[in-house]
This record gives structure tokens, C-alpha cells and sequence, in this order.
């Protein structure tokens, strides 16, 4: 059967139904390997990669390391990939803020993200675009992260120049969950998930609710629910699977406030200057995953539908642009996501050498309204500019893995994104149609394994797509001023060498080295309506990740990472990123197996960053400590204790520098604006095994 999708005319929902439809009408192999979800002791610790990975800077978390992670929400799962940092600067329904590889990622924007194959970053965002709001994930069904840094994987596309993280759901769990916690800051959640056979396959269903106030004088009231429906058959080669996810969630937020206003004592560091700004989101999806392998070939087609609706209300600079209503706007984003990814594997040889060779094609399409709206206390009082877009997308690639010597392998990969925007603006002057397409090499040579160490070198490029606001646009909405289209699709190239070994029994370690270069580009800036020029940047570092378990009983974390971002040109502002991250280090350690304790440490360390061009005035280092203490009452029940920055410190989340004005102040100040992290706090949860 043929499945024709005309991407000029945006048709991929109608090629979703009908890959979905083709999905429910497989009969795949019942060979019960599901991914399944236990408690598992990994004896060796991580998954081993030498021999197996293509460069220095990827990776497999277990489900054993993401259970002993100490998470105060969903999204640090993510900072189980070495040298990623998660935070956030308002309210927690918010999608968070994220740190990598010398990027200031702001809310998603060079980070891919999926989840169970459906991307979560946002295209055409109405506040930033790759938006990624990781709020949906119950992360007690997650069966593992894998990570790959750098643009050299041929199947990563857009957003994904510095990194991409993929979380993976199991398909069904080995024993149900049913749990309740409750802690400091207003925080409860209780989370209930299990599956059981249904006709040939397994039905998995979850369901979690929470609540939580954080420790701010204006509590966030942040509610959400999660619920999660999946039907399953056959296994991870030979299978298929159809799953439904819904999230609600709704919030208030204490945004980031001037230091000056904390210093002379007119605000607390918990205080709030807006409280009516926060939100509310959803996100309702239906995704289907089919996968047949055999007679040295493999398949697998996947195909999703996600609905999600943003209302978001920010005040950045209190009374600067309008004394009279204050400066607060609302970002309302509701979309439409459908997509197509298929792939098909061939393991053969090439010239007599084991050799695996892929090809796949990816569609996407994003049906969108946005707008950005000047509020009172969430009213709304003015327009500056209302949207509709279609966006769409295929991607092409080609990716072969040889083995030309046991001491010597390559990856060869090429791939070919074509980007379609349509912009129907409440302005005529900034409606129309743009297109783009751009080609990326990807190379990755392998050297080993000499004993058990093995060498890469990595060279490849990426891309993230821009606004498609910001490709028909001709006038500044705000002032009406002539404005600058951007570049549809921003090119990146990265180069690394790398090394990894296990020298001793338990102990993985590998070291990258790498530098990134980003090519000149026009950004759109959602908070203003308007496009801003960017300049040519670079950036060099490095990457040394430890994982060693000495003793069964015993897991130790060490990573240290350290960029170095710089504008590539020599403008008399100055050459320094601002926001950019430079050094980050991590230190953990995990006890489990000792009878009925269990326990955690986690450290972790962000440096300080350069807040303008010129490096005169930088934010300071931020340090957490947190950790865990557990026991097994008996084969079904459990307690955990998890804490929260044990040392109390007064640091800050995040670090702004930029112009506001509070009430009472005649003119606009620059000063640094913050968000504080969370004091001291601890949650109590019970954990029973169904």
C-alpha cells in the first residue's frame, strides 16, 4: 500500500491516521520481550557503551540510576546526561530552562527532546522557540534516557545541535505502583500505575495528581493531573503499540525580580511584583509504534497526534514600557502536532565488512494560533500581533555503520530537511510563505577497542529551525518600524574527539573534547513581536564523565564539564555570550542492597556566567545538595525521605541582566534580576508494590 503525503499543502495529519490505521491492522509476533519495567540490581552498573557507541559523548541511563536520582520535578530527569543542567525562573508549570555544552538553551532551543519517539520541543512558539515543557512525564514509567551530544547522528534534526535526550516508556511493569507523598512548600502527589494482560498484548494504564506552593509568599498553586493509557503486543523487535497521554496543569508564578529591590529591603527573595501573572497548559497525544525485524532487516514506523493549549502571563519589567497598567503580557499558544517517522535497518556487508545501513524519512506538521497580548491582571488590554501558521516539515537520511577492521569502524551519514511556512498575520504586512531546505554531513570514526578503551573522532552538521514568524515578517508589530526576516533555517557544525574506557571492573569514563561552531542568524523574539540580529558564535570545551561501581551495594557519579562561548567577530560591545554557561560538575552517590536502607547524595555545581557582552557584570556559582533516605518495611512497602538543598543555600536559580523599572523609580535601571532556588525542604513518600 502506497501513502502519499503532499507536505506542500500540509497533509501529514491525513498520513498520521493512515500510518496509525496500518499500525492497528499489523499482526506482529507475540514473543513476550516487552520493555519491562522492575526493579533490576545491574551488576556491572551502566550500560556498557564501549563497542558499541559511535562517539564519546553518548549514552544509556538505566532504570537503576534514574530511580536513584533525587528530582525535584520531571525535567531534571534530564540532567542524568552528563553536564546538563535543568532550571527554571518562574512558576513550575512553566517549561524549564536548560544549560549545555556553553549554551543558555532557554527553554528547549538546541536541545531535542522526545518521549517515547514524539518530539516535545514546540516549532513557532508564542513565548521561545523549542519550547519543551516536560510537565506530562510521570517519571516512575520511565525505563531509560539515552542522550547523544553534537549534531552527528543523522536521525536527530532540528534542535538538536547541542544535544539530544530521548526518555523511554516501558510497556508494561513488572509489579503495579501505587504511592502518596507529601512535604514542605504545599507539595503532595500521589501516583498510580500498573498493567495487566489484555487479549494478546498488555494494557498499561498511570495516573498521578499533585499539588505543590513552593516557597514563595505568592504561592505557585501549582495543580496538575497526568494520565497515561497504553496498549501493547509483541515485543521491542516484533510488535506494536498505541498509547494515550493527557496532561492538565495550572499555575501561579513568582517571576525573576531586580536585586536592587531586594538589597534596600522594599522585596523579599521570595517575593513576588506582578501576582497575577502564571498559567495554565495541556497536552493530549495518540501515538502508535510499530517494529518487525528479521531476516537481517529491521523496521519500525511510528506515527502521533498532540494536542496542547499554553496560556501565559509574564511581567519582566513591572511598570517600564506602561506606568499606568504595568507591563504584563499573555503568550497564548494552541497547536495541532502530527507526524510521521519511519526507518528501515539492512544488516549485511559492504566489500566483504560487517555493515548496517539505515534510511529514514520524517514528517511533521504544526498547526498554529498564537498571539501576543498586552494584560492587566490577565486581562487583556491591546494586541500586538495575532497568528495563525502552518508549518511543515520532511526530513531525509542515510546512515551506514562498517566494521572495516576489529580495530576500526566508521559512521558515514548524510541528511535533508525541507521546511514549508505559511504566516496568516493580523497585520497583511507580516503574512506570507517561505520555504528552505538545508543538507548536513555527519562522520564519526572509531578506533578500538584497544583492550578495553576505544577513540572517536566526530565532525558533523546541525540546525534548529527559526520562527516562522520571523521569515514573512516586515514590520515591527510593537513600533511599525521596517523589520529584518530571519534565516528559516539556522546552520550549525560541530567537530570532537573523544575517548572511553573501563579500566576497571564497574568503571566507565570517557572524555570529549569539542568546539561548535553557529553561523550568523536573525532570531524572533517572542516577548517583543520583533526579530534580533545575532552574531557568529563559537564554542570550545570539554566533557570527563565517571561512573563506577565499586561494591554492589555501591554506585558513584563524577562528572565535569567545562565551555568556553564566544562571539566569533570582534564588535566593541564585546565577544562574551551573555547567559552562556561555563563550568558544571556533579558529584553523586547511590546506596541500595544493604539489607532494607537505601540511600543518596547528589551535588551539583554550576560556575558563574558572563550576564553582558563585554564580561562586566556576571552572575555568581550556584551549588545544591540533595539527598535521599529509604526503607523497605517489608516485600510491597517502602518509605522514602528526600531532601532538598540539605546546606539551605541563598543562591540563585537564574541570572538576568537587563532594564526595568519598579514603581516610584523616575527612569529605567539595569540590575541583575533573579530567581532564587528553593530553600531547605523535604518530602515523605510511601511506595506500595501492587
Amino acid at each position: 500500500m502506497t501513502i502519499r503525503c503532499r507536505i506542500g499543502a500540509m497533509r501529514v495529519p491525513a498520513c498520521s491516521l493512515a500510518v496509525l490505521a496500518c499500525v492497528l491492522a499489523s499482526h506482529a509476533a507475540h514473543a513476550g520481550g516487552e520493555q519491562v519495567l522492575e526493579k533490576v540490581v545491574v551488576v556491572g552498573g551502566a550500560a556498557e557503551q564501549v563497542g558499541i557507541a559511535d562517539s564519546a559523548s553518548v549514552g544509556t541511563v538505566t532504570r537503576e540510576q534514574i530511580e536513584a536520582r533525587v528530582a525535584y520535578r520531571p525535567g531534571e530527569l534530564l540532567e542524568a546526561t552528563p553536564g546538563l543542567v535543568v532550571s527554571q525562573h518562574s512558576g513550575e508549570g512553566k517549561a524549564n530552562q536548560f544549560y549545555l555544552r556553553g549554551f543558555n538553551l532557554d527553554h528547549g532551543t538546541d536541545l531535542r527532546t522526545t518521549v517515547d519517539g514524539m518530539l516535545v520541543n514546540q516549532r513557532s512558539h508564542a513565548h521561545g522557540q523549542g519550547w519543551t515543557d516536560l510537565n506530562f512525564v510521570i517519571p516512575e514509567l520511565a525505563s531509560g534516557l539515552r542522550y547523544k551530544k553534537g549534531p552527528y547522528d543523522a536521525s536527530e534534526g532540528d534542535f538538536a545541535s547541542a544535544g539530544a535526550v530521548e526518555i523511554t516508556y516501558a510497556d508494561r511493569l513488572e509489579r503495579g505502583i501505587a504511592s502518596i507523598g507529601a512535604g514542605g512548600n504545599g507539595f503532595r502527589r500521589a501516583v498510580l500505575a500498573d498493567s495487566v494482560a489484555a487479549g494478546r498484548g498488555h494494557l498499561l494504564y498511570a495516573l498521578e495528581g499533585q499539588h505543590s506552593d513552593g516557597p514563595f509568599v505568592h504561592p505557585d498553586r501549582f495543580r496538575k493531573l497526568n494520565g497515561v493509557l497504553r496498549y501493547t503486543e509483541g515485543d521491542r523487535r516484533n510488535g506494536w503499540s498505541v498509547t494515550a497521554m493527557g496532561y492538565d496543569g495550572r499555575w501561579n508564578a513568582t517571576d525573576q525580580i531586580p536585586r536592587r529591590a531586594v538589597q534596600d529591603g522594599t522585596l523579599g527573595r521570595f517575593d513576588t511584583i506582578d501576582p497575577s501573572s502564571g498559567g495554565s497548559a495541556s497536552r493530549y497525544s495518540l501515538s502508535a509504534d510499530w517494529r518487525r525485524a528479521g531476516n537481517g532487516s529491521a523496521s519500525r514506523v511510528g506515527a502521533y497526534v498532540i494536542d496542547s493549549r499554553l496560556d501565559l502571563f509574564s511581567n519582566f519589567t513591572y511598570w517600564m514600557d506602561d506606568p499606568d497598567n504595568a507591563d504584563q503580557f499573555a503568550q497564548p499558544d494552541r497547536r495541532v502536532t502530527s507526524a510521521v517517522n519511519a526507518s528501515h535497518s539492512l544488516f549485511g556487508s559492504l566489500l566483504g565488512r560487517d555493515s548496517e545501513t539505515t534510511v529514514g524519512i520524517q514528517f511533521q506538521n504544526d498547526n498554529i494560533r498564537n498571539a501576543l497580548l498586552r494584560t492587566r491582571e490577565r486581562a487583556t488590554i491591546g494586541v500586538v500581533r495575532r497568528d495563525r501558521i502552518v508549518e511543515g516539515s520532511v526530513g531525509l537520511y542515510l546512515q551506514n555503520t562498517t566494521a572495516w577492521t576489529p580495530l576500526f569502524r566508521s559512521v558515514l551519514g548524510a541528511r535533508v530537511d525541507h521546511y514549508r511556512f505559511d504566516v496568516d498575520s493580523d497585520n497583511p504586512l507580516n503574512s506570507g510563505r517561505a520555504s528552505d531546505t538545508i543538507a548536513n554531513p555527519k562522520l564519526g570514526l572509531v578506533f578500538g577497542p584497544f583492550g578495553r578503551t576505544e577513540y572517536y573522532l566526530n565532525a558533523g552538521g546541525g540546525f534548529h529551525s527559526n520562527d516562522a514568524r520571523g521569515t514573512t515578517i516586515s514590520v515591527d508589530p510593537a513600533s511599525g518600524e521596517p523589520a529584518t526576516r530571519v534565516t528559516p533555517l539556522a546552520r550549525s557544525r560541530g567537530f570532537e574527539l573523544g575517548m572511553r574506557t573501563e579500566p576497571l571492573p564497574g568503571l566507565q569514563s570517557s572524555l570529549a573534547l569539542f568546539v561548535l561552531d553557529l553561523d550568523s542568524e536573525l532570531l524572533f523574539i517572542g516577548d517583543a513581536g520583533a526579530t534580533e540580529a545575532s552574531r557568529a558564535s563559537r564554542r570550545i570545551g570539554f566533557e570527563l564523565a565517571n561512573y563506577y561501581k565499586p561494591k554492589r551495594w555501591l554506585t558513584l557519579d563524577a562528572d565535569l564539564a567545562f565551555a568556553s562561548a564566544r562571539f566569533r567577530d570582534h564588535a566593541p560591545e564585546g565577544r562574551r555570550i551573555p547567559g552562556a554557561i561555563e563550568g558544571v560538575a556533579s558529584v553523586a552517590a547511590s546506596v541500595d542492597g544493604l539489607g532494607p536502607w537505601s540511600g543518596a547524595l547528589q551535588l551539583r555545581w554550576f560556575g558563574p556566567r558572563a550576564l553582558v557582552e563585554d564580561d562586566s557584570v556576571r552572575s555568581k556559582a550556584t551549588a545544591t545538595l540533595n539527598g535521599r533516605i529509604g526503607y523497605r518495611l517489608n516485600d510491597r512497602m517502602s518509605l522514602a525521605l528526600d531532601g532538598f538543598n540539605l546546606l539551605d543555600s541563598r543562591h540563585s536559580a537564574i541570572d538576568y541582566y537587563y532594564a526595568s523599572q519598579l514603581r516610584g523609580e523616575a527612569a529605567p535601571v539595569d540590575d541583575i534580576h533573579f530567581h532564587p532556588i528553593e530553600g531547605r525542604s523535604f518530602r515523605l513518600t510511601l511506595t506500595m508494590r501492587l
